[in-house]
């Protein structure tokens, strides 16, 4: 066996007590004998399952330290490395030879820090650790870093002593990048989804974009879309964007609200042709338009493309390294862009970077499409509404009156919210405050119809809860009708299956010479009551069900109200915010009626002040105030006489109303009111019998009132030409500005208004 090599071979042995043994063995030469001794050798024989499984084992551990798939590192107790494979270099940054480093060597004392941390609870306790992910940053590239998965068990000799860490590192940087991407992705999209206003829209994205994306990001729009406009398909080339949203640390350089002129990527560039086409088509617009750009290595000589200077607006943010534009494009038309910035040692923005927020940009570009849709809509619908509306302020006779209503904000919509001073007549005016269910169009159109049902009723002269009675059974028609219709054409949309019951309205009329206001309600908040001395209460009403409902009557109720006392009309946006107590909310307008001294500023002043003193937050429901401020009708102003049912009688009541005439100085409307008095106390005797009043009233015009107990309504017909009589109505109804009857309880009272001669 001299100079022979190691031998290897299989043996059977029998063992003393007869059972045979299958070895593996190995000879190992000690001399050659060549010195005259004898040859000799050692042979080393186990068991041949044990030679096999002590084989596989450092097969493995050999192939194991060779492939380059994970990073595999032995550490000992004291956490210094023993044995690593070739696929941990990358890593380190340091030469192959790093048998005795400590992890501190290559990298950030932070991540160093954070790893020794958890390899040293291995060691204590055993516990094997499982994917742990963490950054390894080596210390000559800080701006680079990887993420790696953490495998780690512990070594330990056959007396349990702990010996050292076996660790696995896997890089998982791509994978940890595409995650963050879509997680990226997936916060901006549901961030774009939270409003339908379009600078809300672009804040919530740019505060999603920066800094877990960028160092600073910012959105321009085209000054069309904020208003709701339609951009032009050109409009990138000629109109400018505005700065409306930006976020990040250098935020405050980039300045809100600033007119950018030029788009950065509306640069005349020859179209990229189709491919296929023989080079000779251009591509559709929007596969140029629509990309966006990236620049990279901003601070050096050169860093555009090409080697070109950088463009301006990549420059924006004092020390950025890196930056990436993409347009807004909806529907082919672009009328904004996103830009994000990376400064300092942030890894630079690269081509992956530019496809997502490509990506983001395709989304947020639908997002802010569909609010500038809802904008125009809401404009449309807030413009419907207001003039819906009566004037803002209005004096008569009977009150100082001045309204506001405020719309709900772009997520909530528009409202059926409204107000109204309907004058009646005998100096008399009504007070309306009302609130359709919903929010839209709809809505908004819901509202229009009931202003008008309840203005033509009030014309009709009818109380209170008999007016709420005949609007009620015309929201019920309005029902019926939606609940019926088919809805055929396929561009008028869907048919509101929804009625608008549950529209609320207070309907109240006050009478400057009784003092008196009668009022009912329909499922309306009470109106607030300011008395001349400073108490502030709220009128006891019985509520009937909201409009729509039927089956139910009204319950009016009646109040005398000193002069200069100030009646608040509302609506429940006023009193109701977010979950808290109505009770609450009407202690707290009480308040601000009286802070806002309703009593002795002009009321359209007040009505700011009173709405300024909402609770902060956003408004959830549409806001609606009538303030209105007493007056009286002083008793100089007033003549009344009580006639005996006898046609002589006409005689003195033309002469008393023709002594009241000169006694108030308006002797120009004699000849009319004389006519006027003799033909309404010639019917009235006529037609109703029993004792009838004569009332003058002077106010901003001169109102001529006939009562009697009849019920019958005067109508005025057309006389023949052959005929003596029929034309008394008609009389009046030329000799006056406006003429009608009303019923009371008593009866009924026919009235004749006349302007009054200049002063």
């Amino acid at each position: 066996m001299g100079g022979a090599p190691v031998q290897r071979g299989r043996a059977t042995l029998r063992h003393g007590s007869g059972r045979e043994l299958e070895l593996g063995f190995r000879v190992i030469p000690l001399n050659d004998g060549t010195r005259g001794d004898a040859a000799r050798c050692l042979v080393l024989g186990a068991p041949l399952e044990l030679v096999a499984q002590w084989r596989q084992d450092h097969a493995f551990t050999h192939e194991l330290f060779l492939q380059g798939r994970v990073g595999l590192a032995v550490f000992d107790a004291d956490l210094r490395l023993l044995r690593t494979n070739t696929h941990l270099l990358p890593y380190t940054g340091v030469p192959v030879e790093l048998k005795g480093r400590r992890l501190a060597d290559f990298l950030w004392a932070e991540d160093a820090r954070t790893i020794d941390d958890r390899l040293r609870e291995v060691l204590r306790s055993g516990n094997p650790l499982i994917g742990f992910n963490t950054t390894a940053r080596t210390t000559d590239d800080p701006r680079g870093g990887r993420v790696v998965t953490i495998q780690a068990f512990r070594l330990q000799e056959p007396d349990g002593h702990p010996m050292g860490v076996a660790t696995v590192f896997t890089d998982v940087t791509d994978h940890e990048r595409s995650r963050g991407r879509l997680d990226l992705l997936y916060r901006a999209t549901g961030a774009l989804g939270g409003s339908l206003s379009v600078l809300r829209t672009v804040e919530d994205l740019v505060k999603i974009l920066a800094p877990a994306f960028a160092d600073c990001a910012a959105v321009d729009l085209a000054e069309t879309v904020l208003t709701g406009g339609e951009p032009a398909a050109d409009g990138h080339l000629t109109q400018p964007l505005i700065r409306m949203a930006v976020a990040g640390a250098e935020a405050d350089v980039l300045r809100t609200g600033t007119a950018h002129f030029t788009d950065p990527l509306a640069a005349a560039v020859p179209y990229p042709t189709v491919p296929g086409a023989g080079g000779t088509e251009p591509a559709a617009p929007e596969a140029r338009e629509c990309r966006g750009e990236l620049i990279t290595g901003l601070g050096t000589p050169s860093a555009g493309p090409g080697n070109d200077a950088a463009p301006e607006w990549a420059t924006a943010v004092p020390g950025a390294r890196s930056a990436v534009t993409a347009p807004l494009c909806a529907r082919g038309i672009r009328f904004g862009r996103i830009t994000l910035w990376r400064t300092g040692d942030a890894p630079p923005l690269d081509e992956d970077d530019l496809a997502l927020l490509e990506e983001i940009a395709t989304r947020a570009a639908v997002a802010v499409d569909n609010a500038r849709r809802y904008t125009r809509e809401r404009r449309t619908a807030v413009g419907l509404q207001r003039s819906l509306l009566p004037p803002a302020t209005s004096e008569t006779p009977a009150l100082e009156a001045a309204g506001l209503y405020l719309p709900a904000d772009a997520d909530s919509g528009v409202g059926g919210d409204w107000f109204d001073v309907i004058p009646l007549s005998s100096a008399r005016v009504a007070l309306v405050a009302g609130d359709v269910a919903g929010h839209g169009l709809h809505a908004t159109a819901m509202m229009g119809r009931l202003r008008s049902a309840v203005r033509a009723m009030a014309d009709l002269e009818l109380e209170p809860e008999e007016l709420l009675a005949h609007v009620d059974d015309m929201v019920l028609q309005v029902v019926a009708e939606a609940e019926s219709d088919d809805w055929e054409d396929g561009d008028a949309g869907t048919a509101p299956r929804s009625g608008p019951a549950g529209a609320t309205c207070l309907y109240a009329v006050y009478d400057p010479v009784s003092r008196s206001c009668v009022m009912a309600s329909a499922g309306h908040p009470p109106p607030a009551v300011v008395s001349p001395d400073g108490t502030v209460e709220y009128v006891e009403l019985s509520p009937g069900p909201p409009l729509g409902v039927g089956g139910w009557p009204f319950e009016q109720v009646e109040r005398e109200l000193p002069p200069g006392s100030v009646l608040a009309l509302y609506t429940d946006g006023l009193i109701e915010r977010g979950e808290g107590d109505i009770d609450q909310g009407m202690r707290d307008l009480a308040d601000r009626l009286l802070r806002a001294d309703v009593l002795g500023r002009p009321l359209r002043e007040a009505r700011h002040d009173i709405v300024r003193g909402l609770p902060p937050g956003r408004l959830r429901d549409d806001v609606t105030l009538l303030l209105a401020r007493t007056r009286v009708v002083d008793a100089d102003s007033i003549a009344t006489w009580r006639l005996d049912a006898d046609p002589a009688i006409v005689g003195d009541a033309r002469r008393l109303a023709l002594e009241q005439l000169t006694a108030w100085d308006l002797d120009e409307l004699a000849f009319s009111t004389e006519l006027i008095v003799s033909e309404l106390v010639t019917n009235a005797i006529r037609h109703a019998g029993g004792p009838v009043r004569l009332r003058l009233i002077r106010a901003d015009t001169l109102t001529c009132e006939v009562s009697d107990s009849s019920n019958t309504q005067p109508r005025m017909r057309r006389a023949r030409s052959s005929e003596e009589g029929g034309r008394g109505l008609y009389i009046v109804a030329q000799l006056s500005h406006r003429w009608g009857s009303r019923y009371t309880t008593g009866g009924k009272t026919v009235w004749s208004e006349q302007g009054l001669p200049p002063a």
